[in-house]
């Protein structure tokens, strides 16, 4: 042991001295367990009792102890160090290794960081070592001088084989070291697929950062599989191109691929949609497997006078069928699968239709529609009377519905009355009602329903509609408010007849009979149409009274009674004429 401390070199062992322990830069010490002071270097145990002090009346460690409990030292300090401390100037001469350490003296005094122990002004130097030590802790230390530990079990010294790191350097002394200099590659060797070294030529990725040549400038040798893979890029560009271009030649001469015939058997709805086009038709036939391809229905079409005339609908069609076949359908209005109420049409002929189009039993949407009649959506001023023959007459509104595989009778029915409703709404028959002196909406349809019956055209539906509201009138003594039109008498015989027996007719009693009651009959007798109702809304105020269509196309109206006979008489003429009598 030294008089310093526990160590072999001079650490000193009090827990409240600065430089106990490891104060410092750690990179050496603590891999040593020792702290050498101002370049010393390590020595082996066996030349510690050189440090011993010429005091044999002082035990070993008197120099650093300080406690209150051993007064000769407090006489020994007295002694010793009555002069200002100069360092170790009197061990430097007796120990030749603390010759070495010239720093320590001369240092002037740093402000020490502990108090002093004696309590008297006596320094204990530990102001010399702290001060050099945070000056520079490390200056002129020589790692390289620093031989293996000799204690056994001790740590060997990790910087002192040849193979090992430099040792760390000082904190004041670190510099990031350059860059090392890129060093020249070795030139390529073998090249070929399979080298000695057992590798192919091509994985070495710095003979392609050069352009494929190696340093003395040599080309580099391409591998076969790269060969290969630029053969089978080759051949593939080539090979799609020619196929490209021969399905782009192949499309734009070709004739187009068609079916023949009328096709196999099996039918599918297919619907066109408003305002589609022959390309688009020819697309949805295609995906509904009808034709081969949309091109060759679009050269049928365009090939057909009457291609261009196709309507939207559901068409029931069959599959594989030619392009010229399946034009030929659609240019068929019949064909489609549709139901068409036209203006003026009666309720029993809707029926018809629909338990035609749909493979009803007949009489099976009739009877739909007069059991559940107030469940198919009419109005609430609509379908009161209980003399009505049929609640929905008048609200099937005339235009053309598309069926469906999921068509019903009572879904066709709902959307007829519903569009109806909404037209009588938007006119504004309700309103409208009470302006014409009617007793409600429901005979503002009726009115309508006459006047499309008995005329031709819009021009005939007002002047109809001015002679009802005339006759209906409490000032007519002509014909004594009855409107006597044969349409209402036929309604009410479910026929449509032109040369019935008027005297029969006057004597028939039925609600819907204008030849037998006054005024309206009790409901509508067809579906009137928008041309009607308009006129029926805005009629002609001429004054006509009377009416007769002589040759079966033209209507004459009259003002008087004596011209309609005269009218009459030649209608009648004509008749005999046309029956050979």
């Amino acid at each position: 042991m030294t008089d310093y401390g526990r160590g072999r070199g001079p650490e000193p062992w009090h827990p409240e001295d600065p430089l106990y322990g490891d104060q410092g830069w750690t990179g050496h010490q603590t891999q040593q367990g020792q702290v050498p002071y101002a370049g010393a270097p390590q020595q082996e145990y066996q030349q510690e009792p050189q440090y011993q002090q010429p005091y044999p009346q002082q035990p070993q460690y008197q120099e650093y102890q300080q406690y209150p409990g051993y007064p000769q030292q407090q006489q020994y300090a007295q002694q010793q160090y009555a002069q200002p401390q100069q360092g170790y100037a009197p061990q430097q001469a007796q120990h030749p290794q603390q010759a070495q350490q010239p720093q320590y003296a001369p240092q002037p005094q740093a402000q020490p960081q502990q108090p002093v122990y004696d309590g008297q002004g006596w320094d204990t130097g530990q102001g010399q070592y702290t001060a050099a030590v945070q000056t520079d802790p490390y200056a002129g230390a020589d790692y390289a001088q620093h031989p293996s530990a000799g204690y056994p079990g001790e740590a060997p010294d990790l910087y002192g084989t040849d193979e090992a790191f430099p040792p760390p350097q000082p904190p004041g002394r670190r510099h990031l070291e350059p860059e090392p200099a890129e060093q020249e590659e070795e030139p390529e060797g073998d090249l070929r697929a399979d080298g000695a070294d057992g590798r192919d030529g091509d994985d070495d990725g710095s003979a392609g950062r050069r352009g494929g040549r190696t340093k003395g400038g040599k080309p580099k040798k391409r591998s076969g599989t790269a060969c290969l893979v630029a053969a089978v890029v080759i051949l593939g560009v080539v090979g799609g191109g020619g196929y490209y271009g021969y399905s782009y030649i192949k499309a734009r001469f070709a004739p187009a691929e068609d079916f023949a015939g009328e096709g196999a058997g099996e039918v599918v709805d297919v619907e066109i949609p408003k305002g589609a086009g022959l390309g688009q038709m020819g697309r949805i036939l295609k995906e509904a497997g009808v034709v081969a391809s949309a091109q060759a229905f679009v050269d049928a079409a365009n090939a057909n006078p009457k291609g261009k005339s196709i309507q939207p609908g559901v068409y029931p069609m069959n599959k594989k069928m030619s392009g010229a076949a399946a034009v030929a359908l659609m240019i068929d209005p019949t064909k489609l699968n549709v139901i068409t109420v036209t203006e003026g049409m009666r309720n029993s002929k809707v029926y018809e239709a629909i338990d035609k189009k749909l493979g009803k039993p007949d009489g099976t949407t009739k009877e739909i529609a007069l059991r559940d009649s107030k469940n198919l959506g009419l109005p609430a001023w609509a379908g009161n009377n209980p003399k009505l023959m049929d609640p929905l007459e008048g609200f099937l509104f005339p235009t053309r519905y598309d069926l469906s595989k999921d068509s019903t009778p009572e879904s066709l029915l709902k959307q007829m009355v519903k569009n109806a409703s909404d037209k009588y709404a938007e006119l504004g028959v309700e309103a409208k009602a009470k302006e014409l002196g009617l007793e409600n909406p429901l005979q503002v349809v009726t009115v309508a329903s006459l006047v499309n019956a008995e005329g031709k055209n819009h021009d005939d539906f007002r002047k109809m509609s001015e002679v009802v509201y005339n006759r209906m009138k409490k000032t007519n003594d002509v014909t004594n408010q009855k409107i006597e039109f044969d349409s209402t008498y036929n309604y009410a015989k479910n026929q449509s007849e032109i040369n019935f027996n008027l005297k029969e007719a006057q004597a028939f009693n039925n609600p819907y009979n204008t030849h037998f009651i006054k005024g309206l009959p009790v409901g509508p007798i067809g579906n009137p149409g928008m041309d009607a109702l308009t006129a029926t809304l805005n009629p002609d105020h001429g004054g006509w009274m009377f009416f007769v269509s002589v040759d079966g196309n033209t209507t004459t109206f009259t003002k008087t009674y004596d011209e309609h006979l005269k009218l009459v008489a030649e209608f009648q003429e004509r008749q005999k004429q046309k029956n050979g009598g």
